[in-house]
């Protein structure tokens, strides 16, 4: 391995479906989220990335797990995520808000926590999927 990336990323769960992003020239689909800046905490990252790449305002992250993984875009580096669940905030109406792909963000997909699917991260699909599934 060359190098490991130091990440924070937010996994909503809905309706047995987790939103995932797939960032512009990869194949790949990931939680949103990203690296930390210097001095950044996980959690202040994870916000900040969130709504960035998907438009969100979020708060009250809880704490799913830090996880290690081959990184899904960059070969021979890992991956150190800290992830964490959140509820997709909701407008004054009370209607929850809907994502949208932003920045980086080439697409938006609500995918199946019980799916079969050969697009996922390393992180996503071995260690965060599973843990979701479990409840």
């Amino acid at each position: 391995m060359t190098g490991t990336f130091v990440v924070a990323a937010v996994a909503f769960v809905r309706d047995g479906h987790v939103l995932t992003v797939r960032k512009d020239g990869t194949d790949r689909f990931m939680l949103p989220g990203g690296k930390l800046e210097p001095g950044e905490s996980a959690y202040d990252a994870a916000v900040r990335e969130v709504r960035e790449e998907v438009g969100l305002d979020v708060a009250g992250l809880t704490l799913l797990g830090e996880f290690t993984a081959d990184a899904a875009n960059e070969p021979g580096h890992l991956v150190e995520s800290t992830v964490y669940v959140a509820s997709l905030p909701h407008g004054v109406d009370r209607v929850a808000v809907e994502p949208a792909a932003a920045g980086e963000i080439a697409e938006l997909r609500w995918t199946a926590l019980d799916g079969e699917h050969d697009d996922l991260a390393p992180l996503l699909a071995d260690h965060v999927v599973p843990l979701l599934l479990r409840g």
